[in-house]
């Protein structure tokens, strides 16, 4: 995989930026698709998740970032993710960050792919926001397209037996399902209604 995903880490910062931005003050207490994580709680990962990937791109430790952002304010959201979201587009600006060793989560990998996989998680997480939020925005398919490859090179259904693993054994996809509900089902997630 010799891709730049980069602009597509960008596309896909500028669509969980749009669907913040549609976060109410009353939602926030709200369910997710993910079991353990209420609407605030999801804000808080990937916030924190894209502040990881960040100090991937500046070299440092990711693994020392806690990927949750905490003590942001109710209305803050939109501002804490922005800041982040900034830092990650600074990080990765030189090109050799792409060819240069890095860890995250699941191992150490080159940036190009270690980003493709923040990639992936971005896309996923933009899916349990908007399945949280009633589906306010229409979402962008080629950013699910490329999530799911990226799922189904790294996630093969057999490696899920692992409880440190953040995501289930894949479940069937709804009938008529679009990149995103694909994905999501692929991932072991079920829509909330």
């Amino acid at each position: 995989m010799n891709i730049d995903p980069r602009p597509l880490y960008t596309r896909a910062t500028e669509q969980i930026a749009s669907l913040v931005a549609t976060v109410r003050p009353e939602q926030l207490a709200g369910p997710t698709p993910c079991a353990e994580f209420d609407v605030r709680t999801l804000l808080s990962h990937i916030a924190g998740g894209t502040r990881r990937i960040a100090v991937v791109g500046a070299g440092g430790d990711g693994m020392a970032v806690r990927p949750f952002l905490d003590g942001v304010e109710d209305d803050r959201w939109s501002a804490a993710y922005d800041e982040v979201r900034t830092e990650v587009r600074k990080s990765w600006a030189d090109d050799a960050r792409l060819d240069a060793l890095v860890t995250v989560p699941w191992g150490e990998a080159p940036g190009r792919i270690a980003l493709s996989g923040y990639v992936m998680e971005a896309v996923t997480h933009t899916w349990d926001l908007s399945e949280s939020l009633g589906r306010p925005l229409v979402l962008d398919p080629e950013l699910a397209e490329f999530a799911l490859g990226i799922a189904r090179r790294v996630l093969p259904d057999e490696r899920r037996d692992d409880e440190e693993l953040p995501f289930d054994s894949a479940v069937p996809a709804p009938e008529g399902a679009d990149a995103y509900g694909r994905l999501a089902a692929y991932l072991g997630r079920r829509p909330l209604s």
